[in-house]
């Protein structure tokens, strides 16, 4: 499997995500700079991890949508590269109008960090396809800005289609987000974007590996 992990002034995840790719894939992802023009050849996931890109000026993931290197990532989810974003990267992808809706500030109006209940929502996505609906799984957030909205429309076209792909268990949504959404999905199913980190719960030096399998169901994928 060949993965990019992109990178962006203010991004502070990357290492946690490349650990996490080589982990489940045994190969080392190639690291792509904002500034970049295009992907490397032959490109089956793009992943931008968590973060501050450009500090988080003007609203969360808003410049980061507008550089050099986001033309080449939408070119390649437009003729269906896989791509995962996590926290600064949802929002980088919904700032990129690929995917719905957007993440606001936290209901409380500070920063969250703890670990979460996940539910997974969807079982048949590139990243959900080890587990099963229902499962849920111990994961990390931390975050200002995970507050995900949509209009009533887009809300009932996402839970219709079966594309909320992640909520938060009954009782640990940590900013309120609508419908205790954690991670939603493109119509065309190979953009997800979530607000927890799962690649920081793959191994036992994190507390637990529950979350590899969703890495390892990138490399399933890839490999059918």
């Amino acid at each position: 499997m060949q993965s990019v992990v992109v990178l962006f002034p203010g991004i502070n995840r990357e290492h946690d995500m490349i650990r996490a790719l080589e982990i489940a894939s045994g190969r080392k992802p190639h690291v792509a700079w904002h500034t970049d023009t295009a992907l490397p050849k032959g490109v089956d996931l793009v992943v931008i991890p968590g973060g501050f890109s450009y500090g988080d000026y003007l609203r969360a993931g808003a410049i980061a949508a507008r550089s050099p290197i986001m033309r080449a990532v939408i070119a390649a989810a437009e003729k269906g590269v896989k791509v995962l974003g996590v926290c600064n990267g949802f929002q980088i992808l919904t700032e990129a109008h690929l995917l719905p809706g957007a993440l606001m500030r936290n209901a409380g109006l500070k920063f969250v960090c703890r670990t979460v209940r996940l539910r997974v929502e969807n079982d048949s996505t590139f990243f959900t396809n080890r587990l099963k609906k229902g499962d849920i799984l111990p994961c990390p957030v931390a975050h200002h800005d995970g507050n995900y909205y949509a209009d009533e429309e887009t809300l009932k076209r996402l839970e219709g289609e079966g594309r909320v792909v992640f909520r938060y268990a009954e009782g640990t949504n940590p900013n309120g987000s609508v419908n205790d959404i954690a991670g939603v999905m493109n119509e065309r199913g190979n953009v997800i974007g979530m607000m927890p980190h799962p690649e920081d719960r793959v191994e036992a030096l994190h507390g637990g590996d529950e979350c590899l399998p969703l890495f390892l169901s990138i490399v399933e994928e890839v490999a059918a």
